[in-house]
C-alpha cells in the first residue's frame, strides 16, 4: 500500500451523459488524457460548480447544527437538562450517519445531482416545520428525519467532485465544499443566537430554515450537469460487497477513524460551549454566545488551504499539524478568560477543518471504484463521531464541567495522532524495503 501522502490515482468512469455545450474536449483527447474533459480551475463550469457545492456545504452545516447554539435556551424553555437537549443535535447527526450509505447507493442509480437536489429540498422543508415542534420529543424526531434527508448531500457532493473535477484540483475543490460547511456552521449559529435573543429560539430556527431555502434555490440554478457519471443499480448484496471491499482497505479504515475522532472533538466542544459561556464566570447573553461562532471563518480558511498544506507537509504532516492545533486549543479553553476561550476555539476550529479536509479528500483519491460508497462510509463514521461527541461531551460536562469535555477531546486527539503515527512508521518501513529490493536487483 502506498503512503497516504502520495495519494492514489483517481480513476474515471466513461462519460455516459450528453456533453454540455461548454465541453470543448474531443473523444481523441479523452483517449489520450481521460481527464481532459473534466472541470479545472479557470475552465468553463468550474466556478458555477464551486458556488453550487459551496451552497450545499453552507446548508448542510447550518441545518445539521441549527439547534446547537440554542441549547441553553431550549433547556430553559422546555425545562430539560443539557444532556437531554443535546439530543436535538445528536439525533440529526445520527440520522445522517444512518442514511448516508443507503442514499449513496441511490445516487449511483439516479445521479449525484438529482439526489443532492431532492435531499436539500426535503431538509429545507423540514426546517420550516421544526420551529413548531410542541415538545422535546417531537423536536428530536423531526431533527432525526432532517438528518436522514441531509444524508444525501455530503457523500454525493464528494463523489460528484471526484468524478467531475481533475485530480490535481480535487483537494482544493473539496476544501471549498468543506469551507461552505464552516460558513454554514458559523452563519447558522450567529443568526440563531441573535434572533433567539430578540424573539426566542423558535424564531432562530425559522431563520435558518429560510437560509436553507435560499441555498437550495442557489444550488439548483448553478450546478452544472454531470458529464462523467454512469448510472448503475446497486442491490443490497452488491452494496455489502462494495462496503466490505472499502473496509478491507487499511488506509481507508484509518481515514474513517481519523474523521470520526476529529468530529468527536468538534461535536463535544460546540455542543457544550454555549452552556459554559452563558454560566459562571462568563454569564454572556445568547446573542454574544452566538457571535462567538464567527471563529468558523478560521475553518473556512484552513479547509480551503488544506491543499497547500498537503503540498508542503504531505498528508500525514498536515494531519499532525491539525492534531496539534486542536489539542492546543482544548488546553487553552480551560482558562476562565473569554480571550483564552476564544483563542482555544480558533485553534480547535482551524485544526478540525484542516484535518477533515485532508482526510475526506484522501478518501476520494484512494477509492478507485464506488467513490460514493467510500465517501459514504467516511461520512457515516464522521457523523457517528459527531453524535458520540455531542452526547458524551454533554454527559462529561454534566458530570465534571468543562474539564470533563476537554479530557474527552484530548483522548480523541491522542487516538488520531496514534493512527497517523502508525501510518508514518508503516510508510517508512515500506520505503526501506523498497529501497533494499532495488539495491538487490541492481547488484
Amino acid at each position: 500500500m502506498p503512503p497516504a501522502d502520495t495519494g492514489a490515482s483517481v480513476t474515471t468512469r466513461t462519460a455516459a451523459s450528453p456533453q454540455s455545450s461548454t465541453d470543448t474536449s474531443s473523444p481523441a483527447a479523452d483517449a489520450v488524457d481521460p481527464e481532459s474533459g473534466k472541470l479545472r480551475p479557470g475552465g468553463p463550469g468550474y466556478r458555477r460548480m464551486s458556488f453550487a457545492l459551496f451552497a450545499v456545504g453552507v446548508a448542510t452545516f447550518a441545518l445539521l447544527y441549527s439547534t446547537q447554539a440554542l441549547l441553553p435556551a431550549i433547556s430553559s424553555d422546555l425545562n430539560v437538562s443539557p444532556d437531554q437537549a443535546s439530543w436535538t443535535v445528536s439525533a440529526a447527526t445520527f440520522g445522517l450517519a444512518l442514511g448516508v450509505i443507503p442514499l449513496s447507493a441511490v445516487s449511483e442509480r439516479f445521479g449525484r445531482r438529482a439526489l443532492m437536489t431532492a435531499s436539500l429540498s426535503v431538509a429545507a422543508l423540514i426546517a420550516m416545520l421544526v420551529p413548531f415542534a410542541p415538545s422535546l420529543g417531537v423536536l428530536i424526531a423531526l431533527r432525526a428525519v432532517q438528518g436522514v434527508a441531509l444524508a444525501g448531500l455530503p457523500a454525493s457532493a464528494m463523489a460528484f467532485l471526484a468524478e467531475e473535477v481533475r485530480a490535481k484540483a480535487l483537494v482544493a475543490a473539496i476544501g471549498l465544499f468543506v469551507a461552505g460547511n464552516s460558513i454554514g456552521g458559523m452563519s447558522g449559529r450567529i443568526v440563531t443566537g441573535w434572533v433567539a435573543q430578540a424573539w426566542g429560539w423558535r424564531a432562530g430556527l425559522a431563520a435558518v430554515g429560510v437560509m436553507a431555502v435560499v441555498c437550495a434555490v442557489t444550488f439548483r440554478l448553478l450546478v452544472p450537469k454531470a458529464r462523467h457519471f454512469a448510472p448503475r443499480s446497486v442491490g443490497p448484496r452488491a452494496l455489502a460487497r462494495t462496503l466490505g471491499g472499502h473496509l478491507a482497505n487499511p488506509l481507508l479504515r484509518r481515514l474513517y477513524a481519523i474523521g470520526a475522532l476529529f468530529m468527536m472533538v468538534f461535536g463535544a466542544v460546540y455542543t457544550v460551549i454555549g452552556y459554559r459561556l452563558t454560566s459562571e464566570p462568563f454569564n454572556l447573553p445568547q446573542g454574544i454566545v452566538g457571535s462567538i461562532f464567527i471563529v468558523y471563518l478560521v475553518g473556512t480558511v484552513s479547509s480551503a488551504a488544506a491543499g497547500g498544506l498537503v503540498a508542503r507537509l504531505g498528508r500525514r504532516g498536515a494531519l499532525y499539524l491539525a492534531v496539534g492545533a486542536t489539542s492546543t486549543g482544548l488546553l487553552l479553553s480551560l482558562a476562565d478568560s473569554v480571550a483564552a476561550v476564544l483563542a482555544g476555539l480558533i485553534l480547535i476550529t482551524a485544526g478540525f477543518f484542516a484535518g477533515h479536509a485532508v482526510a475526506s479528500s484522501s478518501v476520494s483519491r484512494t477509492a478507485k471504484t464506488a467513490r460514493a460508497q467510500a465517501s459514504a462510509l467516511y461520512q457515516c463514521s464522521y457523523y457517528v463521531g459527531s453524535s458520540l461527541g455531542g452526547a458524551l461531551g454533554a454527559a462529561a460536562f454534566h458530570a465534571a464541567g468543562w474539564e470533563g469535555t476537554v479530557v474527552l477531546g484530548l483522548v480523541a486527539m491522542v487516538g488520531a495522532a496514534s493512527i497517523t503515527l502508525y501510518a508514518t512508521r508503516k510508510a517508512v518501513v515500506e520505503r526501506r524495503l523498497l529501497h533494499r529490493t532495488h539495491l538487490e536487483k541492481a547488484a
